[in-house]
């Protein structure tokens, strides 16, 4: 059973739901775990984990942090030498649960005020009831223009997230979470909102086109080949990633979504690429024959052959890795290990 599904009520959430609170993935969550030492003081059943209101205390002090500016691990050690805050004193039991809500200034015998629809939104909404958690102030801004379909604020907000934290860090902590937001909004909307993340989805795109350097050329051996799998036209992930290789110099070949098997294999046997990254956003399109096959391939003169390194990427190849290819823990991951793989 994954973390984000485990059965409620062992005493404290789950790593699914904490990510949902904070706005940010459970790969996130876990990475802030395994790396800076931020997970849960207990586990509940073995591996299971069971996130106290401390745990989440510290995350959030974690997300304030880093919103600053403040780098990951700095962050992270801020967060857990900070003391959590003290919890809010309790209304008196006596008191109806409605008294607390009453301002210090009406009258004892005066019926309480019932607050108007907007206020009664918990704190973690974006104005707009899209759950952010407590996601980056950037994140609600987004999120109200994408609501309003107001073009120039949604262009806006987005190139300054991008110039204020750079293309790993605003797609990991500030567009992900809001996309992620806008999808669960539709999915309990009854297909309300589709048009919304359209609309989001389509300008996320132009602002990474538009915050990219110029086409990089090509040097021979250092060449990067990104494409969706056939039958995959989810092709967000796979432009931040290409805008963040051109940032660091590294030649791009992008192909975009549902790219033919015939067609992907002749753009790796005429690139000659150091490494192909493909993208299955659900596991009926990620097919780990293709990978491995795209992972034997072979060009170079006898004795000096060359093969690819081949980048799994996307939800649809969880599981089972495929036998020859790298499966990087996100965006920051594949980054690094592609811009160590093109520098060499």
């Amino acid at each position: 059973m994954s973390e984000s599904t485990e059965p409620a009520g062992t005493g404290g959430l789950t790593t699914g739901e904490v990510a949902r609170r904070l706005g940010v993935a459970p790969t996130t969550v876990r990475t802030w775990d395994q790396r800076y030492g931020l997970g849960p003081d207990r586990h509940t059943g073995g591996r299971h984990r069971r996130w106290t209101p401390a745990d989440v205390a510290r995350l959030e002090r974690m997300c304030a942090l880093t919103a600053t500016g403040i780098p990951p691990a700095e962050a992270a050690r801020l967060a857990r030498e900070t003391p959590a805050p003290p919890p809010a004193p309790a209304a008196p039991p006596s008191a109806p649960p409605s008294a607390a809500a009453a301002p210090p200034s009406a009258p004892p015998s005066a019926p309480p005020r019932r607050a108007p629809a907007p206020a009664a939104a918990p704190a973690s909404r974006a104005g707009s009831g899209l759950r952010l958690g407590d996601a980056r102030q950037e994140c609600k801004g987004i999120a109200r223009a994408a609501l309003r379909l107001d073009a120039a604020a949604l262009d806006r907000l987005l190139l300054d997230a991008i110039r204020e934290h750079g293309l790993v860090a605003a797609w990991t902590e500030v567009i992900v979470p809001t996309l992620q937001a806008v999808g669960r909004k539709w999915e309990s909307s009854g297909e309300r909102y589709v048009e919304v993340e359209h609309f989001l989805s389509w300008h996320v795109s132009g602002a990474l086109r538009r915050a990219a350097p110029d086409t990089v050329p090509d040097r021979p051996g250092a060449t990067v080949v990104l494409a969706c799998v056939p039958g995959e036209n989810h092709t967000l992930a796979l432009e931040v990633l290409s805008a963040a290789l051109a940032e660091r110099g590294i030649p791009v070949r992008m192909f975009g979504g549902a790219l033919p098997v015939e067609s992907l294999l002749a753009a790796v046997r005429r690139t000659g690429p150091a490494a192909v990254a493909l993208w299955a956003q659900s596991r009926a399109t990620a097919s780990r024959p293709l990978a491995q096959h795209v992972a034997s391939m072979e060009w170079g003169v006898r004795g000096a052959r060359r093969s690819p390194l081949v980048l799994t990427l996307g939800p649809g190849w969880s599981g089972r890795p495929a036998p020859g290819t790298a499966r990087p823990h996100g965006l920051a991951d594949a980054v690094q290990a592609l811009e160590g793989l093109a520098t060499r």
